[in-house]
């Protein structure tokens, strides 16, 4: 199993389904920390847009910065114009696990990514230090439809 050359998620194919799949608005892309997030976030039905998955969150008590992760590549999907299929994009989602990790990667993104759009996080209907992956599907949707914007 591969990686999709656009988003990142798992794939056997170049572009995985959701890439692939000319229903879902590219003007917005919600950002997620791995493929379990991606899916969680698939299951709540909620969001129609386009993801992209960094490969972890920046740590540097562990040893991951910034460079580490598929920060760069959203960097350009981002400033890229006119975007992908023609369409700019309009806001960048961040769905990451509220934690130190998730606030400082946020923050970072946001820092690099406010230039050039939009940039909103999930409202906090998730308790501190839990894991995206193990929220219901209620739950995640509610903090989805309570995104702010980062300041």
């Amino acid at each position: 199993m591969g990686q999709c050359q656009r988003c990142f998620h798992l794939s056997a194919e170049p572009f995985c389904d959701i890439c692939r799949n000319s229903e879902r608005h590219t003007g917005q892309i919600c950002v997620v920390a791995d493929s379990r997030d991606l899916l969680a976030m698939e299951r709540t039905r909620e969001f129609k847009g386009s993801y992209h998955v960094l490969g972890g969150l920046i740590s540097p008590m562990d040893g991951i910065g910034p460079e580490l992760l598929q920060i760069q590549s959203l960097v350009k999907r981002v400033a890229a114009d006119p975007g992908e299929a023609g369409v700019p994009v309009e806001e960048v989602i961040l769905a990451l696990t509220p934690s130190v990790e998730g606030d400082t990667t946020s923050l970072y993104l946001a820092r690099l990514l406010r230039p050039f759009t939009a940039v909103s996080r999930i409202a906090y209907g998730l308790p501190m230090g839990s894991e995206l992956e193990y929220a219901d599907e209620v739950t995640l949707a509610r903090a989805f439809e309570g995104r702010r914007p980062v300041e």
